[in-house]
């Protein structure tokens, strides 16, 4: 079986753990990254192959690093054929009272994160003329919600550079694919950054009642493997990208109403 190399950011908990875990499964090898040592190394003891799977620490608001961190990357196993942009910070606050300190720091890491490392990644990835970068998205990439302005203007980014670099390097055998969750069953709730910057601390009903991160895991990596450039995954709550784009102002005042948290 060919094994492929897959780094993953975003690695110690949630969608990055579920992937991880999957991957291994097939026999892959990985790259695992995020801030917390002992989280990822836990994760590394969950999967099914942990002598390949190697741990490589990553801070998505130090871009400063990247170019250093690439090259370590490219090094543990002599080349990378996807990276995983998995790592990132949600939202729960009113954009006008939101500082802007949690708003550059929440673009930082979600943004700004995702497109530094890939284009570091994709220099080395041009001349052996193939590679894919994925990007996990959200649904609210696609259109905004209560109490998720920033958090949601940082995806909506994702989904216009990536496309654009994906007609910019369309001759180049580089694939692009674009992930986006709906409520998944992760702390990603409990993680999000309130108007003053601090963790919310508790679980949205919303999330808790989510697709399960191990079922979320095997729907994307079909889709990754097929190449799609964009894809959604999630319950009903799917539906919002298509009524957003054909019936935008029942949507809207759908939305004006409807419990997100």
């Amino acid at each position: 079986m060919d094994q492929q190399i897959i780094w993953i950011t975003g690695a110690s908990s949630g969608i990055g753990e579920a992937l991880a875990i999957n991957y291994s499964k097939k026999g892959d090898k990985l790259i695992l990254s995020a801030r917390n040592q002992q989280k990822l190394e836990e994760v590394k003891s969950k999967c099914a192959y942990p002598e390949n799977v190697r741990i490589l620490n990553l801070d998505l608001n130090n871009t400063e690093s990247f170019p250093y961190k690439v090259d370590e990357a490219w090094n543990l196993f002599g080349k990378i054929d996807i990276l995983i942009n998995s790592g990132g910070v949600s939202q729960r606050g009113l954009g006008l009272n939101t500082s802007l300190k949690t708003e550059l720091e929440i673009m930082n890491v979600n943004f700004w994160g995702s497109v530094v490392l890939s284009k570091a990644l994709i220099n080395k990835m041009i001349p052996l003329k193939s590679g894919q970068i994925v990007c996990i998205s959200s649904l609210v990439g696609k259109f905004g919600t209560k109490f998720r302005s920033t958090y949601s203007a940082s995806k909506h980014a994702l989904h216009g550079y990536f496309d654009s670099l994906r007609a910019e390097l369309f001759e180049s055998g580089i694939k692009f694919t674009i992930i986006c969750p709906g409520f998944i069953r992760t702390d990603v709730s409990i993680n999000a950054l309130t108007e003053s910057g601090n963790k919310q601390g508790t679980m949205d009903d919303a999330q808790d009642n989510g697709m399960p991160p191990d079922v979320f895991a095997k729907k994307a990596i079909s889709a990754i493997s097929k190449h799609k450039e964009e894809v959604y995954i999630g319950g009903k709550e799917v539906l919002g990208v298509y009524l957003k784009r054909w019936v935008p102002l029942f949507f809207s005042k759908f939305m004006r109403k409807a419990k997100v948290v």
